[in-house]
């Protein structure tokens, strides 16, 4: 009995390859947390009326960083996180919690627009636990 092994590596992508023009629409994809972080943090900002600049100077943060933040282009750490919640008033606690009240609301959004289009399939990628 022979037991060969390939060569080959197997390859998981992390991420989808780009759809091709003939392929059909894809499923529509999980929000990802920076993106929904920034979304709340814009949103509180612009809800009390106050300027990039007002909350970049409150939070001690440089504004173009807190500006990539608030559009999902960087994974802000905690602290930066906590100093921009309390800039605006909120605690570390409460930006998460509306930041996952968002994630919630999108994700239904989208497993209903997932289920009307046709695209509900089974997750089928790599699991991460802890």
């Amino acid at each position: 009995m022979s037991n060969q092994v390939s060569d080959e590596a197997r390859v998981i992508p992390l991420r989808p390859e780009p759809a091709r023009p003939d392929a059909p629409d894809p499923a529509p994809r999980e929000p990802l947390w920076r993106d929904l972080v920034g979304e709340v943090l814009r949103r509180e900002r612009l809800a009390q009326e106050r300027t990039l600049r007002d909350v970049a100077d409150a939070a001690r943060i440089s504004l173009p960083y807190l500006s990539e933040v608030e559009r999902g282009r960087k994974e802000a750490s905690s602290e930066v996180l906590a100093a921009a919640a309390h800039a605006l008033g909120l605690g570390l606690g409460d930006l998460l919690s509306l930041t996952q009240s968002e994630l919630i609301r999108q994700s239904a959004a989208a497993r209903r627009a997932a289920t009307t289009t046709g695209h509900h399939r089974p997750y089928g990628g790599l699991c991460l636990a802890a």
